[in-house]
C-alpha cells in the first residue's frame, strides 16, 4: 500500500462505519421491571405462578427420580416415596393455581410431605454413600458413584416453592 493511498482507505472505513446505525450499549436490570414484580408480589399475581410451578417441577422431578431409582432397581422400599408424591404434588399445584381453598389446604400439606421426604432423602442418600466400600474416607470416588448427594435437595425445593406458594397472598 503506497502512501497516497493509504488516507483513502481509512476515509473508505469511517464513512461505513458512519453509515452503520449507532447501537445503545445494554442497560442493567430497569426500577420498572423490579417495581412490576414487586407489585404482582404484592397484588397475589406471584402465588398463582408459584403454584403452577410447584406443579410442572413435581413432575420433571418425579419423573427424573423414577428414572435414576428404575437404574437403580428399587433396592429400597423408600425410593418409591418420591415417585408417588410427584404426582400429588402436581396435582395440588395445578389445584391451588384454579382454586384459593386448594391453595391454603391442598398445597401446603402435599408441600410439606415432598419438603420432608427431600430432608429423608438427603438422610439416606448421605447413608449411602457411607456405605460404599471405603465410605466417606474415598469421598471423591463414592459422591461420583454413589447415589447423588445433593438430588433431594432438589425434592425439597419444589416443596420449598410450594410452602412459599402457599404463605402468599391470592389475587383478588
Amino acid at each position: 500500500m503506497t502512501a497516497a493511498a493509504a488516507p483513502a482507505a481509512v476515509r473508505i472505513r469511517t464513512a461505513a462505519a458512519r453509515a452503520l446505525p449507532r447501537r445503545r450499549p445494554a442497560a442493567p436490570v430497569q426500577p420498572q421491571l423490579l417495581a412490576r414484580v414487586l407489585w404482582n408480589v404484592r397484588h397475589g399475581r406471584f402465588e398463582r405462578s408459584l403454584s403452577l410451578l410447584t406443579a410442572a417441577g413435581s413432575a420433571v422431578t418425579a419423573a427424573e427420580i423414577y428414572l435414576e431409582h428404575d437404574r437403580a432397581g428399587f433396592g429400597n422400599r423408600t425410593m418409591w416415596w418420591p415417585v408417588l408424591l410427584g404426582p400429588v404434588g402436581t396435582a395440588a399445584g395445578v389445584a391451588g393455581f384454579c382454586s384459593p381453598r386448594m391453595a391454603r389446604t391442598a398445597l401446603p400439606l402435599a408441600s410439606a410431605a415432598i419438603f420432608a421426604n427431600g430432608l429423608q432423602g438427603t438422610y439416606l442418600h448421605v447413608r449411602g454413600i457411607a456405605q460404599k466400600p471405603g465410605g466417606w474416607s474415598m469421598a471423591r470416588y463414592n459422591v461420583e458413584l454413589g447415589p447423588p448427594l445433593f438430588a433431594p435437595l432438589l425434592v425439597c425445593m419444589v416443596g420449598g416453592m410450594g410452602l412459599v406458594a402457599a404463605a402468599l397472598r391470592r389475587e383478588r
